[in-house]
């Protein structure tokens, strides 16, 4: 009868012992059922083209895609390709939001303004370069929307407010860097007098309805700096810039 008893003993110890080195979050936490899927997306898409930045990657691969589109799409969240999202919007392609997010270089402290806020998600990976991540979003389902999924999922410190992104937000500038999420076919001129010197514009600018260049402008002593850097497809920003 000794024998049983000493076997089971032995099981029980060995348990013991495995279970001081498994991380506690292993016993309380399931499983995320999209990891393979974000981390191959990081591996295919972003690593195996021109996306070198190592925390761009790293976000990219932390940052839960699937929670910002609409649950019967989860399954196509990290697929190389943008995705609809609610009034007629799409949620940029994975590659394009990290390929902008490498190039505006966004450093620890800097203040960063978003037009386009969409489904929250570009707005949720700047924000692990910065805490001072303010977006603006024309749409107001889109933004009373979007503000609640980030405050949700923890990125409570983003501001989001509903407006015209043309005329920028002014109480909070000057602004390190402004992005845009939406097809322009000239430069608010109210974003650039929002930036800092040094401040860097991110915009798909040209036909709207078509394709656009995604184009970085640098604010200088002796003028903007301009760089046309790849062909684009966005969805057209609407409000003010249409009647310029």
């Amino acid at each position: 009868m000794a024998r049983p008893r000493a076997h089971l003993a032995a099981i029980l110890g060995f348990i013991s012992v495995i279970a001081v080195y498994l991380p506690h979050t292993a016993f309380c936490e399931p499983p995320d059922p999209h990891a393979a899927a974000r981390w191959l997306m990081v591996l295919d898409q972003l690593k195996a083209r021109d996306i070198t930045h190592p925390k761009v990657l790293k976000v990219m691969g932390t940052v839960s895609r699937h929670l910002f589109v609409r649950p019967w799409l989860a399954s196509l969240a990290y697929a190389d390709h943008p995705l609809p999202i609610e009034e007629g919007q799409t949620i940029s392609q994975p590659y394009i939001v990290a390929l902008m997010t490498q190039i505006l270089d966004i450093q620890p402290g800097e203040k960063v303004l978003e037009i386009g806020t969409g489904s929250g998600y570009q707005a949720a990976v700047l924000s692990y370069f910065t805490d001072h991540v303010w977006s603006i979003e024309i749409r107001k389902t889109l933004a009373k929307s979007a503000a609640k999924r980030l405050k949700d999922l923890g990125y409570g410190k983003i501001k989001v407010k509903c407006g015209d992104g043309y005329f920028g937000w002014p109480e909070y500038a000057p602004f390190d860097a402004a992005i845009v999420t939406a097809a322009a076919n000239h430069v608010p001129p109210l974003l650039m007098d929002q930036l800092k010197m040094g401040g860097r514009l991110l915009i798909p600018l040209g036909n709207t309805a078509y394709y656009q260049t995604l184009t970085k402008v640098t604010k200088t002593p002796k003028g903007n700096e301009v760089q046309h850097l790849l062909g684009v497809a966005f969805v057209p920003m609407v409000g003010k810039i249409l009647e310029d």
